[in-house]
């Protein structure tokens, strides 16, 4: 049976000696200290791997199974909803104006992980209810706000996004669904949205699903699409439920992976729904949900990695085949373990380093969105707008292949389902597709964030690495982190050099190495935040540190990731200079 230990020790290093929040400037920062951080770590950690971990085989096992027009979760699914929300832990970081918490996004983030490495399939169910809360909270109205948040909240009621039909999916232009105005102010939403998690289950009084439709008379395409708040159950006006809907669960999908979400077909047959935001303005709504989703996915290619990474290094530690090459490490049995061979070696190294990297890119992210939102930053929020699409698509790609990876040091085992090892690898699958399939999310950074504010923000990215090369750079041992890092982040400007030099003249040159541009990103950034932990773990062991062996860990990994993993740039790049003609030489017939 797989387990899992939420990695309370890695997190606290990343917030406290990497991120240094306690000694930020964004509102609600000087709360964090590290008795206060770790409080909340050690008992998120706790429900993660006592009450969320034994349910996550169950929900792959079970699944959802659609009766009569009700939605069933899978065993105990119902009572861990319960007791996540007992304790508060769905608005952890919501306002406390609506029965929140009013801590940071960055803490919301970290627990995040270890719910989602945990317990994926469950941990979505509140995580989608969040984005909804949140885009109401952005776009909505005083009554909407005053009728709606304080049960999304708390997830009494849970919240759904509903973007995809049958016949588009990221062209949703294509659209059909429609809103008829009524005399009272409301619509009716008829249409049918297809890939919907969490669109119907049993864990909730109340669903409310954000719904983009067309107002019949509005603009062609994507201008003439509006988002409307669409209740399972009507909500009356002193607050309790009225009668249902006119929205109905037709399907729910049989699917690879997060077989304990429902996946849902929704069917809206002149349900009343309510304009959220302007009319005709729908996208703009919709991507304040998105956008905090597209950031709440890559972190579950992080944690998926992290699972499979726990769960493999246990396995090769203790499983006996072969010898060490060089000798016998455990005389005694027949065999040494796995993890005496050095292919194994790389490939778990090849793991920690992204798990690790991952995990302080992601956490740096999330402090970019509270300077954003906190304190106003137009920077800040310029530079997480530019890194979403690279959060969201580098680490669910490399989230993916790491699970792989993971099962592959199984051996025969890992394709086995009683090790739990594939759910892992099936659950990470759909990170790469939904909200945004990660080739959408590498021509959105090359086609619209490289040049948004006259590529104001990349250069602001290029400056804070350069700056920190320098400073870092004076430092005795940082050469073998900064010098890595100075090359990789000179393939990256030279990348984008070369589509500022060829986008105009030939998009499809800089459409073809979009993907190996989101990747050469990714990599640098995994290699910023390298650096710094390594800056960070040669600082306490010079202070005189009480856990040596960790801070050591930390340079060693950083070593292999400057070494083996940062020059994988080079070949990005190379390929991004090859253009357009390798790609594009077939004709469609030809393939």
């Amino acid at each position: 049976m797989p387990s899992y230990t939420a990695p309370t020790k890695d997190m606290q290093f990343i917030l406290h000696d990497v991120l240094k929040l306690s000694q930020g400037k964004t509102p609600g920062y000087g709360d964090l200290d590290r008795d206060f951080t770790a409080a909340i770590l050690e008992e998120a950690g706790k429900i993660a791997s006592e009450v969320l971990a034994p349910l996550n085989p169950v929900g792959d096992t079970h699944g959802c199974r659609l009766e009569n027009g009700v939605v069933y979760t899978p065993p105990g699914f119902k009572d861990a909803f319960q007791q996540m929300k007992d304790n508060g832990w769905p608005g952890i970081d919501m306002p406390e104006d609506f029965g929140g918490q009013g801590m940071p996004y960055v803490l919301g983030t970290a627990v995040g992980e270890f719910f989602s490495a945990a317990n994926q399939a469950f941990t979505m169910y509140q995580g989608l209810t969040h984005g909804a809360a949140s885009t109401i909270l952005a776009h909505g109205t005083e009554a909407q706000k005053a009728t709606y948040l304080h049960k999304m909240v708390a997830c009494d009621w849970t919240g759904t996004m509903n973007l995809t039909e049958p016949h588009c999916g990221t062209d949703l232009g294509l659209m059909r669904t429609k809103a008829e105005p009524q005399a009272d102010g409301s619509y009716k939403v008829t249409g049918q949205k297809i890939f919907i998690s969490a669109g119907e289950h049993d864990m909730a009084e109340n669903i409310i699903h954000l719904v983009l439709a067309k107002i019949p008379g509005g603009p062609e395409g994507i201008k003439g699409v509006s988002l409307f708040i669409v209740p399972k159950f009507l909500v009356n006006e002193d607050g309790s439920l009225g009668p249902r809907n006119g929205v109905s669960c037709g399907k729910i999908e049989e699917k690879m992976g997060i077989h304990g979400n429902a996946t849902c077909v929704m069917n809206y047959d002149g349900a009343t729904g309510y304009l959220l935001g302007e009319e005709h303005k729908g996208m703009r709504a919709m991507f304040t949900m998105m956008n905090e989703a597209r950031l709440g996915v890559g972190m579950q290619g992080v944690a998926q990695a992290e699972i499979a990474f726990q769960n493999a290094l246990a396995y090769a530690r203790d499983r006996l085949q072969g010898r060490d090459i060089t000798g016998p490490k455990n005389p005694d049995s027949p065999a040494d373990p796995l993890i005496v061979h050095p292919d194994i070696r790389r490939n778990l190294m090849e793991q920690k380093s992204f798990v690790e990297g991952g995990r302080a890119f992601l956490l740096w992210g999330a402090t970019l969105i509270d300077a954003a939102h906190r304190s106003g930053d137009a920077e800040a929020d310029g530079l997480i707008s530019l890194m979403t699409p690279v959060i969201k698509g580098f680490l669910t790609d490399k989230g993916f292949d790491m699970t792989v990876q993971a099962q592959q040091v199984y051996g025969g085992h890992g394709y086995i389902e009683e090790w739990g090892m594939s759910q892992y690898a099936r659950d990470a699958r759909i990170a790469m597709i939904y909200e945004g399939a990660n080739g959408v999310q590498a021509l959105d950074l090359v086609g619209r964030k490289l040049a948004q504010d006259g590529g104001k923000h990349v250069m602001a990215f290029f400056e804070m690495v350069k700056t920190f090369c320098k400073t870092a750079g004076e430092t005795q041992g940082m050469a073998e982190f900064v010098d890595p890092l100075k090359r990789a982040s000179k393939d990256l400007q030279t990348a984008a050099m070369y589509f500022m030099q060829e986008g105009m003249k030939n998009p499809n040159a800089a459409l073809s190495g979009s993907y190996d541009f989101m990747h050469l990103f990714g990599h640098v950034c995994l290699g910023l935040m390298w650096a710094r932990m390594a800056e960070a773990a040669q600082a306490a062991l010079a202070a005189g540190t009480d856990d040596p062996e960790f801070h050591r860990t930390k340079l060693a990994t950083a070593r292999f990731y400057m070494a083996r993993q940062l020059p994988m740039t080079a070949t990005h790049l190379a390929r991004i200079q090859s253009g357009a003609e390798p790609v594009m030489a077939l004709d469609a017939a030809n393939f």
